[in-house]
């Protein structure tokens, strides 16, 4: 990667500094040889008033035809005589200007000076008296070459190879330290992303990058973090599962090889035995469904607007029931409005019967559970507040994680598998509310939730 990113830098600065050095040197070639014309227009228009002194001078070009040395000083950029005056020397002159003057009659006709010229030639007319007595011409520039060795064109070009070279080197010493700042920190997540796409979850980038690569690198870091959480969970939820699975399956196992090898006799109490096991097992499947399909998001709800505490007067003649059977009192207290919210009833009924079987399984008879239905502008809030043995401070949090159990006040001989909180937490989320666990006042377990309040829909 790093290699490829040098090639393509390198070659991109080298395109780029070689079209820059071409379109100077172009630009020069034809600037210069602009500027070359226009030289040549001034000394042209500069020579016209020698020749037409000589013209009055002598009445005629006849003078030149017989005399090339007298040309060759009227075209050079100094005077003739003391009493003429010229121009200072134009830049052209250096470059042979005055060997490029051509000496035209009114007609057209060759006079003297540079034989190989073109009609379409810079010209000046030469006037004498108001009257055109001939014409001046100048071969123009074209190309530098042709007008000499140009010590400025070369050394122009000898500069823009340097530059050009010092450019190039300079363009691969940066474009090889890009593509190591670039190309390394992309090598190393890399080699990451390999090693945890082959089941390393502990890979992880060293942040030594700033900007964008930086925070690349930290988020593969926090990716592999979750990873390696979720890979925990996933190891561990099938250890538990096993567990709770091999549990009922042992016992149930132990039961029926007791029956058939005769040490237990096919009574009442045998199948009441197996009944109680399968129960426990169906319960625990039915558990890992829900709470699978809540995770996953296909669990249906049907959303309403529901009172909640006709919700609840629906399913609290069984709890009151059980509770009594248990030798647990209840003290309810609930609004005397309606608590409105959106939700599924059903799903709601399930979660408040899943919190009540904790009470049954956890609390000793003789205790109490005070059961509070209220709301306020903004909230409906359901709290079961029970005095019995209580939860650890450390412990409330997890007791919403899945097969979670409090040794000493939760058992599995007594107990459930550990999911009934767990998919409560999903369903009261789903219904964008919380469900959580404190310390009661009363010594034990304190579960609240909270739900959107809705208007009247009245």
């Amino acid at each position: 990667m790093t290699t490829k990113l040098f090639v393509i830098m390198v070659v991109v600065n080298i395109m780029l500094i070689g079209a820059m050095a071409l379109g100077a040197r172009i630009s020069f070639e034809t600037g210069f040889l602009g500027y070359l014309t226009k030289q040549d227009v001034k000394r042209l228009e500069a020579s016209t008033a020698p020749l037409a002194a000589a013209y009055r001078q002598h009445g005629s070009w006849a003078f030149l035809q017989q005399n090339r040395h007298l040309w060759h000083q009227l075209m050079r950029p100094t005077a003739p005589s003391s009493n003429a005056s010229f121009p200072p020397l134009p830049i052209a002159d250096l470059i042979g200007a005055s060997v490029r003057f051509t000496l035209l009659d009114t007609d057209g006709k060759y006079l003297s000076g540079n034989q190989n010229f073109s009609d379409n030639a810079p010209r000046r007319p030469i006037v004498v008296d108001r009257r055109t007595v001939g014409w001046l011409l100048i071969v123009p520039v074209q190309k530098v070459t042709e007008a000499g060795d140009l010590r400025l064109q070369q050394e122009q070009r000898d500069a823009s190879w340097t530059l050009a070279v010092i450019a190039t080197l300079l363009a691969i010493l940066i474009s090889l330290w890009l593509a190591r700042a670039l190309g390394m920190p992309l090598q190393r997540i890399a080699r990451a992303t390999h090693a945890l796409a082959g089941g390393d979850f502990q890979a992880r980038v060293p942040i030594e990058s700033g900007g964008e690569l930086g925070q690349l690198e930290s988020d593969f870091n926090h990716l592999a973090q979750a990873l390696e959480r979720i890979e925990k969970m996933r190891a561990s939820l099938v250890a538990d599962v096993s567990h709770e699975l091999r549990t009922p399956l042992a016992v149930m196992r132990g039961e029926v090889e007791a029956l058939e090898v005769g040490i237990r006799p096919m009574t009442q109490d045998a199948m009441h035995s197996l009944s109680v096991e399968l129960q426990r097992l169906n319960r625990l499947v039915d558990d890992l469904y829900h709470l699978s399909l809540s995770e996953a998001g296909a669990l249906r709800y049907y959303y309403a607007d529901i009172d909640v505490v006709d919700a609840f007067d629906d399913i609290l003649p069984l709890i009151e029931r059980q509770l009594a059977d248990a030798g647990i009192t209840l003290d309810a207290e609930f609004s005397d409005s309606p608590c409105w919210v959106r939700g599924d009833e059903r799903r709601l009924q399930q979660v408040f019967s899943n919190v009540f079987q904790n009470v049954f399984r956890y609390v000793p008879a003789g205790e109490r559970v005070h059961l509070r239905i209220g709301q306020d502008a903004r909230h409906v809030r359901i709290d079961v507040q029970d005095s019995g043995p209580g939860v650890p401070e450390a412990s409330l949090e997890a007791l919403f994680g899945k097969f979670y159990r409090v040794e000493r006040s939760r058992s599995r001989a007594t107990g459930g598998a550990g999911l009934g909180l767990p998919i409560c937490r999903s369903i009261v989320e789903a219904h964008e509310g919380r469900i959580t666990a404190a310390k009661a006042p009363q010594g034990g377990l304190w579960i609240a939730i909270v739900l959107p309040r809705q208007k009247d829909p009245s």
